[in-house]
């Protein structure tokens, strides 16, 4: 029987005889009972175990060790008079598998950045079995949104001969023999796996794109990898990106599905992971149930990138990086336009030059792109119209140097029956972030690849 069964509704088992598996998080011992805290990993609660002298092999019982799995059998009890309203009073506890005395999760604090060293036990606590939950159930919010409102779920590829962002951020993808390359200082990519220079995706836009103009209504979730080595709490070099791509849409309209999306995963996870949801707001970000709540029920506001600008220079606040037109949004830029509009804000309308070579050109040199942002992280996604002109997409690649042989199909959706399309791209663990409270991405990933570290 899982531990979720009998919380879920423990009334209907009371004075029954049940068994139940799990591992020993606590044990507290006395001289002739002792109490146990169960786990199943079925949910975040765990069960209380009572165990006394007329327990089967009481001796033995007392020496369990904490981590330890076992099979318990025993009848659950009311103690109304207790934090938990029930009990397992034991009749035998039967070892499954031992756990040795220097088991690192000793049942006291542990620091987030032991258990990054820690990752393949950090599943077993509690903080990270919220967390690991929450996104279990925030992945399962993507979807039922998506299918609810008519999209196509497309797997897209992740081996990828172009860079969809044009940034050159990715890691290639090779079977030439790199000890023989290095010794001859020579590549020929005809000898490699498909015949030329290939890598993992940045983006699934491009293919998304295709499909679009197909059926109308897509959307991708998949890992996506960047070879970026920065540091910061916001990168890894793996994570998950979902990316919708819809036909005849502007940036209106996509910035309306965003903010619908946005609101429907919130309130699904605190309808759906109730007891995840209360543990983060307790123990990791006070205040956190009702900051997304405040999101969900807020309209959100669209200002220009040169509003937000004017707002910065006539703030008079001293910014590390001096806000001007011209130059990018910095994360302290973020911040304070957030406080300034206490609530949500699509930042729309950038100057061409700090925007990707796929966003709609506006005749004032601008594109038709926005990025959400969001108080207490700042930007969780960014968006944009589609360039669908076949010269000013060719021309504005011709600018950036980038080769257009590799994007030759990608080009020609320009020509064959083009439409107006938009789409989106959201780091799924950035979104992660903000409805969990936790502040690193690390935290969020269950063994996150960073520049330099790739354990586990």
């Amino acid at each position: 029987m899982d531990i979720k069964e009998i919380f879920d509704d423990y009334e209907k088992f009371l004075k029954k005889e049940i068994t139940v598996e799990g591992w020993i998080r606590k044990h507290r011992k006395q001289k002739s009972m002792g109490f146990i805290d169960l786990s199943d990993g079925t949910c975040l609660e765990r069960l209380s175990l009572t165990y006394s002298s007329d327990t089967k092999d009481f001796c033995e019982v007392q020496k369990l060790h904490i981590g330890s799995s076992v099979r318990v059998t025993g009848t659950i009890v009311a103690t109304p008079d207790r934090t938990q309203k029930f009990e397992l009073v034991c009749k035998e506890i039967i070892l499954l598998g031992d756990c040795p005395e220097d088991y690192p999760l000793q049942p006291k604090a542990h620091s987030r950045e032991f258990f990054r060293k820690e990752a393949y036990l950090r599943p077993r606590a509690e903080l990270f079995q919220a967390v690991f939950r929450v996104r279990s159930v925030l992945s399962i919010a993507i979807h039922d949104y998506f299918q609810s409102h008519g999209f196509l779920y497309l797997h897209a590829p992740i081996l990828t001969a172009s860079d969809g962002e044009g940034a050159g951020e990715m890691f290639q993808v090779t079977t030439l023999d790199l000890d023989r390359i290095k010794e001859s200082g020579e590549v020929n990519y005809e000898d490699d796996f498909f015949g030329k220079k290939v890598g993992l995706c940045v983006t699934a836009q491009l293919e998304g794109e295709a499909f679009a103009q197909a059926f109308k209504k897509i959307y991708t979730f998949g890992p996506t990898f960047r070879a970026d080595k920065s540091h910061t709490p916001y990168h890894v070099a793996e994570f998950w990106h979902i990316e919708p791509e819809v036909a005849f849409c502007d940036l209106d309209g996509i910035m309306e599905i965003a903010e619908e999306l946005v609101k429907y995963v919130i309130k699904y996870c605190l309808e759906h992971a109730k007891s995840e949801m209360k543990y983060l707001d307790k123990y990791v970000e006070p205040g956190l149930i009702e900051k997304l709540k405040k999101v969900s029920d807020c309209e959100f506001k669209r200002v220009t990138y040169k509003e937000c600008i004017d707002i910065l220079i006539k703030s008079k606040k001293k910014f590390e990086f001096t806000p001007k037109y011209g130059i990018d949004i910095a994360k302290e830029h973020e911040k304070y336009l957030c406080e300034y509009f206490d609530c949500p804000f699509f930042l729309t309308m950038w100057p061409k030059e700090l925007k990707s070579f796929y966003m709609k050109q506006m005749d004032d040199g601008t594109v038709a792109g926005a990025d959400l942002e969001l108080p207490g992280i700042g930007e969780v996604f960014g968006m944009s119209e589609r360039e669908v002109d076949y010269d000013k997409l060719v021309s504005r690649m011709k600018e950036l140097d980038m080769k257009l042989e590799d994007y030759e199909w990608y080009i020609k959706l320009r020509k064959y029956g083009t439409c107006k399309r938009s789409g989106f791209g959201i780091g799924f663990e950035r979104l992660l972030m903000y409805i969990t409270g936790i502040d690193n991405i690390r935290d969020v990933c269950a063994f996150p690849r960073t520049h330099k570290s790739c354990e586990f």
